[in-house]
């Protein structure tokens, strides 16, 4: 008797499992598998999730050698697709201005294409063709290093979700506009702008990322807004332009989000908070914000700290806080009187929820130890307090630490921490 061939069982596997393995695949080997049978020799062309990388061709060393293969490689995958295409991502440091990526977006915009992604190298920047603003389906855009204009007819992306936009060039009114022209917008991600003014009006929009030097920022119109990381580059004359405003950037950033749940500040955020002058008291409680994190707050700084105080006696139900600090060693003899803490702080405060503290870069100026004294005091089941010293506090070390263990304990299962 001959052989019995196995089974192909591979072959056999529904159309969207087998469709689901070549996703996984990189693009280069899921177009190797059409040489398998010929079951598969045209699997790979109905794939509707398309992602191509320095990885898609081989290497060498001639540039322009390997420019030419992955245009003709890209090109001739998009001829042979069949079907509706709906995620294209383009990550490569070899193609910054080719004309051929303007003739796929061309060919994208007529098939339905739901996310694109755009990430090119270091060189001159692309310009994206008008073209991408007929992607009526769009769910999600990525752009790294790109210049972005859209025509005056554009009235928005009416299906984008998702937009986040790296190293774009593009007129501030312009980011407005886009960003009101989304109304089912839930993710914004802005990164390395420079002196950009920015008025956030997304209805929609649940997590919000910035990194830049921003003059002013407003959320207008963010109330369902859960999660947000703020960094703030500022060189001197953002600086001088800051002090001079009378407005609240308090209220203004930080006033219209009930719902917020998470919060990371990084670089100069509180400062940026705690200019212009503050009503009084707060209208608004953060009754779902659970993790603060706060990065280089200058505790030499009076106003910076009603920010840090500001923020934590208005979120009941805070579990975990993380702050670093960008004190000097000669502002802890520079230190302001202490009785602020008296006034400030009522008696009554309670950080109910409150389990961790994590404080790095500390370098035990007085307002620092004093902060540390209050929440001890006042978080009945706190579990965990972990304190950092900054790298240049080598003989005041000793002191921190005495001064923390004498501190009173609202919970008797606190645990201090002390590293190096």
């Amino acid at each position: 008797m001959g052989d019995v061939e196995d089974p192909d069982l591979i072959s056999d596997l529904p159309q969207s499992i087998l469709e689901s393995i070549l996703t996984r695949l990189p693009i280069r080997d899921a177009v190797r598998t059409s040489i398998l049978s010929s079951k598969w020799r045209y699997r790979w062309t109905t794939l509707t999730h398309l992602v191509f990388d320095d990885k898609c061709i081989r290497m060498c060393s001639d540039r322009p050698v390997v420019e030419n293969c992955m245009v003709n490689f890209i090109t001739r995958a998009l001829f042979l697709h069949q079907g509706p295409i709906h995620k294209f991502q383009l990550s490569t440091s070899y193609l910054q201005c080719c004309p051929d990526i303007d003739q796929w977006i061309l060919f994208l915009s007529r098939s339905d294409i739901k996310e694109l992604v755009l990430e090119l190298g270091e060189g001159e920047w692309f310009r994206v063709p008008s073209c991408l603003f007929n992607c009526k389906k769009l769910t999600c855009l990525e752009l790294f290093r790109c210049e972005f204009d859209p025509p005056p007819t554009f009235k928005g992306f009416l299906c984008l979700r998702s937009l986040s936009l790296h190293q774009v060039l593009v007129a501030p009114e312009a980011i407005e506009s886009l960003i009101s022209g989304c109304p089912l917008l839930e993710s914004l991600a802005l990164s390395y702008f420079d002196s950009l003014a920015l008025n956030i009006r997304a209805p929609n929009l649940k997590y919000l990322c910035l990194e830049g030097e921003f003059t002013d920022i407003c959320l207008e119109n963010t109330p369902l807004l859960v999660a947000m990381s703020v960094a703030m580059y500022m060189n001197d004359e953002m600086a001088e332009c800051f002090e001079q405003s009378s407005k609240c950037n308090f209220i203004k950033f930080l006033g219209g989000v009930p719902r917020l749940e998470r919060l990371a500040g990084h670089i100069y955020f509180t400062k940026y908070l705690s200019i212009g002058d503050y009503p009084g008291s707060l209208a608004i409680t953060y009754s779902h914000l659970k993790i603060i994190e706060l990065y280089q707050v200058s505790f030499e700084d009076m106003k910076e700290i009603r920010v840090v105080l500001r923020l934590i006696m208005n979120s009941p139900n805070l579990k975990e806080l993380r702050i670093s600090g960008s004190s000097t060693a000669v502002a802890s003899v520079e230190a302001p009187n202490l009785e602020f803490w008296a006034k400030e702080c009522p008696k009554d405060c309670t950080f109910k929820q409150l389990k961790v503290v994590k404080m790095t870069d500390m370098s035990g100026v007085p307002h620092e130890m004093e902060f540390m004294k209050f929440l001890l005091a006042n978080s009945p089941v706190l579990e965990t307090m972990s304190i950092t010293p900054c790298v240049y506090v080598m003989d005041g070390r000793l002191n921190m630490l005495i001064q923390l263990v004498r501190f009173r304990r609202a919970s008797a299962e606190a645990e201090i921490i002390f590293t190096r």
